[in-house]
């Protein structure tokens, strides 16, 4: 698959990943985090027991909630706008004008998903969660995207061919 896609000329909304595609990439980003921090829980245990006391109660729960989103927005900035899940399901994340988002963005928009209850603001059709809205990105089917790309070369080539 072309990863130099320009999505900037496609129908975006078209190519908009679906809310049951978003579920998937969330469950899946989930359980890759989950496995992380017992990882990590497993690392601190042997090597400073005492440590494990802050993830306790509503601090433990807002420490991890940051570590997702800081750990997230490496992954979607090193990956060009994926996550493992995204990787998974075929989606990407780019900007709402169709350009590929940069790391700035990438930790912008993930440090959002620290906001308690964002998880709700993705019901809804079209799924367009709070860290989408006020991070000006959207969340696109890579496949319906390279599809409507090609689309739009063939019958561009069509139109010409009938000109000569």
């Amino acid at each position: 698959m072309d990863f130099n896609t320009n999505y900037e000329e496609l129908d975006l909304e078209y190519c908009r990943a679906t809310s049951g595609l978003r579920l998937t990439n969330y469950i899946i980003d989930m359980i890759f985090f989950y496995l992380i921090m017992f990882g990590l829980g497993i690392v601190l245990g042997i090597l400073a027991p005492s440590l494990l006391n802050i993830f306790d109660g509503l601090m433990g729960r807002l420490i991890s909630l940051l570590l997702y989103g800081i750990s997230m927005a490496v992954i979607e900035g090193v990956s060009n706008g994926k996550s493992i899940g995204k990787l998974i399901t075929g989606t990407k994340a780019i900007n709402s004008d169709g350009t590929d988002m940069n790391f700035g963005q990438a930790f912008t928009r993930n440090i959002i998903r620290a906001i308690p209850f964002n998880a709700f603001s993705a019901f809804g059709t079209p799924c367009n969660p709070w860290h989408d809205r006020l991070s000006n990105t959207i969340v696109i089917e890579e496949k319906k995207a390279t599809l409507l790309k090609q689309k739009e070369t063939f019958f561009d080539a069509l139109k010409e061919n009938q000109k000569t």
